[in-house]
């Protein structure tokens, strides 16, 4: 991300600006957690549950295309902080409303009570700021990123100001500090106890909030023309090698070790999903055909959040309700059954939950104000949001 790689966006871009291989992305990832679930708490399926067993790093994606998607959007737009944060409060508290309900609705005819202080830490999204796992998990147990996002969300318009316009060389050496904090503080908290350290290093948004920043300055740097060295097949390479070299480090090490790959596969995985981030974005940037962006892709990435959030309530009914299934072919035919059955759950919070409530809340809230200057208004960067990939 040297100096001289950093060039303005060419003007023939401006016309190009959608990225719909991020969106595409969302689908995979989220695929790659609902399988993480599916494994662990269900059952295994020889060979793909191996390549999956800690695809929670899914998570570490988001937490990534996130602040990318955030700095290439609001990067020059000038939109109001109360405008931003209201826009992410109808991006995502309508549905997590919903999906809490649900969760808590089967909890209840599991014969499990929720206290209400977990319910109303989720509304609230401060639930993963508390290390008591009824708490971040209490409410919805998928939603406990949700509270990362927010605090993300509260520190990027600062960050924004800190980080926008600097030189490359600031955004590179952002982007090392970053990494260098990551491999520090993995280290630095073994001395905890295993719960405790598995909330700092998986849950915590403070320490999260690193996967976020290295986010944020390659969404800023791709947004200025920076062309990324490794390109699309290569990306894609490095994280399928990456999930695969956890395999042989899961048989050698328990998961119950600092040093085992349960956090280092959310924790290390960063730069690579960057990586993944940048070369989809700059390929889609070029024109390139990348498979990623197709129409389906877009629906499925589309229907993304609304999956995560309700897969493991659908998981978590179908095991209560029926058990676990014999090992092998039955296994298979009960994973099928908890993909299809949340995918279209997923399908019908979109349409008639997510989608609306957030345009109707985007409508009814603050907006940004109309330039006193004569001429055709920009794009809003609401919609220039959805072009790049919603997050």
């Amino acid at each position: 991300m040297g100096r001289r790689g950093i060039q303005p966006a060419a003007p023939a871009a401006r016309g190009r600006d959608r990225l719909p291989s991020l969106t595409g992305l969302r689908f995979w990832a989220a695929l790659l957690v609902v399988l993480y679930h599916l494994s662990r708490q269900v059952g295994t399926v020889p060979g793909l549950s191996d390549t999956v067993w800690y695809g929670r790093s899914g998570v570490t994606f988001f937490f990534v295309l996130s602040g990318f998607v955030l700095a290439w959007t609001y990067d020059g737009a000038k939109v109001p902080a109360k405008v931003f944060l209201w826009r992410r409060f109808a991006r995502i508290w309508p549905l997590l409303a919903v999906s809490v309900g649900l969760s808590v609705g089967v909890w209840a005819w599991m014969g499990r009570d929720v206290p209400l202080s977990a319910i109303a830490a989720t509304l609230l999204l401060v639930h993963a700021w508390f290390p008591d796992p009824v708490l971040y998990t209490g409410g919805n147990p998928a939603a406990w990123s949700l509270t990362d996002e927010a605090w993300f969300y509260l520190i990027f318009p600062a960050l924004l100001a800190l980080l926008a316009g600097r030189r490359a060389r600031v955004w590179a050496w952002t982007a090392v500090a970053v990494l260098v904090a990551t491999a520090v503080l993995w280290p630095a908290l073994s001395g905890l106890s295993p719960a405790d350290r598995s909330w700092a290093l998986d849950y915590l948004p403070l320490t999260r909030s690193l996967q976020f920043v290295l986010g944020v300055v390659a969404g800023l740097a791709v947004k200025r023309g920076w062309r990324p060295p490794v390109p699309l097949w290569a990306a894609v390479a490095l994280v399928a090698g990456w999930h695969l070299a956890l395999i042989p480090w899961s048989d050698a090490v328990p998961d119950a070790l600092w040093y085992s790959p349960y956090t280092a596969s959310q924790w290390l995985s960063a730069p690579l999903f960057a990586a993944l981030i940048c070369a989809a974005a700059r390929a889609d940037l070029d024109g390139r055909r990348t498979g990623l962006g197709g129409a389906w892709a877009i629906k499925l990435g589309h229907w993304s959040f609304a999956w995560y959030l309700v897969h493991e309530i659908v998981l978590r009914a179908a095991v209560f309700h029926w058990g676990r299934p014999a090992p092998g072919g039955d296994t298979a035919v009960f994973w099928l059954g908890v993909l299809t059955v949340s995918l279209a759950l997923a399908a019908l919070c979109y349409r008639f939950v997510e989608h609306p409530a957030e345009r109707w809340l985007r409508r009814i809230g603050p907006s940004v104000p109309r330039p006193a200057q004569a001429g055709p208004p920009p794009v809003p960067a609401a919609r220039a949001e959805q072009r790049a990939g919603r997050v």
